[in-house]
């Protein structure tokens, strides 16, 4: 990947991205939150991502969509990028049967995105609620938090406080803060 430009705020002409990322940029705007944007390549996986953390100096948040066995409770966890996942640890805390991937058609119907696309701003599309907003405690202790707008095209860098304090109140989402382990077997 070519050196990254980092831009603040929104691009100049929206005209060629899609109203779910113009719809994140229009919150962030509306909520006072100040934000760098970095444009790239479709990005997949976390070790992809390597080369945009970089250039916003902090870590892209790892946001997995699950449900339960029966697909009927809907999850977002968004937690440190450089974190492993074990489904158990998360279960367990939330006293529920083993987590799963949700699928992509529910990922798609409720959240609006596809697969690498996920991101806490997505949460703009529930607005009946049916996804229940999980964060990793370890979240709160960095400066900055980093996740796409709703494309895995671009990415966000906003401070961690504004995400606490403005943007989760703003998506009538309560978190559950969680404390996933960073040693697992």
């Amino acid at each position: 990947m070519d050196q990254l430009m980092l831009y603040h705020g929104r691009p100049a002409d929206c005209a060629a991205r899609d109203a779910a990322e113009t719809a994140c940029y229009d919150v962030l705007d509306a909520l006072g939150i100040d934000y760098i944007r970095a444009d790239h390549d479709a990005l997949f996986t976390m070790n992809a991502l390597a080369p945009v953390e970089a250039a916003l100096g902090c870590g892209v948040a790892k946001n997995l969509f699950l449900a339960n066995r029966q697909q009927t409770d809907l999850y977002l966890l968004i937690m440190p990028g450089d974190k492993p996942f074990k489904t158990k640890y998360l279960s367990a805390q939330l006293g529920c049967s083993r987590l799963s991937f949700g699928s992509e058609e529910l990922l798609r119907d409720y959240l609006g995105v596809t697969h690498g696309s996920a991101s806490v701003l997505c949460l703009l599309r529930d607005e009946a609620n049916r996804v229940r907003l999980l964060g990793d405690r370890e979240l709160l202790g960095a400066e900055y938090f980093a996740c796409h707008p709703c494309r895995n095209t671009s990415t966000l860098r906003f401070p961690t406080a504004d995400l606490i304090n403005k943007l989760l109140p703003a998506l009538h989402h309560e978190i559950t803060w969680v404390d996933l382990p960073r040693d697992v077997e």
